[in-house]
């Protein structure tokens, strides 16, 4: 199981594996305060496409869109969080105040896509060669 969650709210028993998705440590927060387990900024939104998308509202889709074009160069990345997902609960972090409107939302329906590729059989198996449409 998948969930996102906002790296400022306080951990809980049922986050499982807490997985910081951004490029960058949130600000203000400690190691220690933001109990992270993994922090995988590469697969979060690369430095270009982060200060363009600059959380405007009226770029989330094209947002969407390169950030879906990016991921598919990372499904090794992709693959380890599923991995993780088929043993518990992974719960991705993220630091935007958006919270509907962030890359762990994107991230999170691209693992699912992934998943549920026909012909696989669930989070650890691989996946071929898929279009963004696929994803979206």
């Amino acid at each position: 199981m998948i969930r996102i969650k906002r790296v400022y709210e306080p951990a809980g028993e049922d986050d499982g594996l807490r997985v910081l998705v951004d490029r960058l440590w949130p600000r203000g927060l400690t190691k220690e305060k933001a109990k992270v387990d993994l922090w995988l900024k590469e697969i979060a939104p690369s430095d270009p496409l982060r200060r363009w998308f600059a959380h405007e509202p009226a770029r989330w889709e094209a947002f969407q869109r390169k950030y879906l074009e990016e991921l598919g160069g990372k499904k090794e990345l992709a693959l380890e969080l599923m991995s993780k997902s088929g043993s518990g609960p992974v719960t991705l972090l993220y630091g935007a105040k958006d919270t509907e409107r962030n890359q762990a939302v994107v991230l999170k329906g691209y693992l699912e896509a992934l998943a549920k590729r026909p012909g696989k059989s669930g989070p650890s198996a691989k996946p071929d060669r898929m279009s963004d449409q696929a994803l979206t």
